[in-house]
């Protein structure tokens, strides 16, 4: 089975998504999958890219969640791919996604879950399951955290999951979690972030409710 990691953050490090292939791809070091990397984080892709693609059995795609959707780039890139497999013959290929987003909730990336199931659909793919992880923004803050543990037990618990239908070739429901602490302990730790900004740029918290 070979399959395509592909990363969509724009970002080109530490990024979210990438801790979350990271992640993944320790559940596979006892098989016998050749998995491969990829990096979306431009608005199009080179024709080399699109045809090693066409050739895996299954695409993985992780991604942040962006106002509740998938990013421009992205959506650039599967307009792009979409074009080019629609010119290929006999193409097997079984799509999974990986969507992680900044609020608490990972049940916020429900939308753009489906908008890649609604691309799976048009461009003659197969759809075979989504996870939605919410407070994306923490893991790189936590990447050292041994995945199953602390606040990544569910992470372990729905990644595993993932990774069995991956290896079956199978389907399932999509999958929405939280991270394993409390609400307001990651609010209080985001808040923090912001704070720590507002002092470096020498203003104050009372500074933010200013009307101009």
């Amino acid at each position: 089975m070979r399959m395509a990691f592909i990363n969509e953050s724009p970002k080109t490090k530490n990024s979210a998504s990438a801790y979350l292939l990271q992640d993944l791809k320790l559940l596979f070091l006892q098989d016998d999958a050749i998995i491969s990397d990829y990096n979306f984080n431009k608005p199009s892709l080179s024709k080399e890219e699109m045809e090693q693609l066409k050739d895996y059995d299954i695409f993985v795609f992780s991604f942040p969640l962006y106002f509740d959707g998938i990013p421009s780039h992205l959506l650039n890139c599967l307009i792009q791919l979409e074009s080019f497999l629609a010119s290929v013959r006999e193409i097997d290929i079984k799509v999974y996604s990986i969507v992680n987003c900044g609020f608490y909730e990972g049940h916020q990336t429900k939308l753009a879950i489906e908008m890649m199931e609604n691309w799976c659909s048009k461009a003659g793919l197969k759809w075979g399951q989504g996870l939605g992880i919410g407070a994306g923004g923490m893991l790189p803050m936590i990447k050292n955290v041994p995945l199953g543990q602390g606040p990544k037990r569910n992470l372990e618990k729905s990644l595993r999951q993932l990774a069995n239908n991956i290896l079956n070739g199978s389907s399932g429901e999509n999958m929405f979690i939280s991270p394993n602490i409390p609400r307001i302990f990651y609010k209080f730790a985001a808040e923090m972030g912001w704070r720590k900004s507002i002092k470096a740029n020498g203003l104050k918290k009372k500074d933010l409710s200013i009307q101009r």
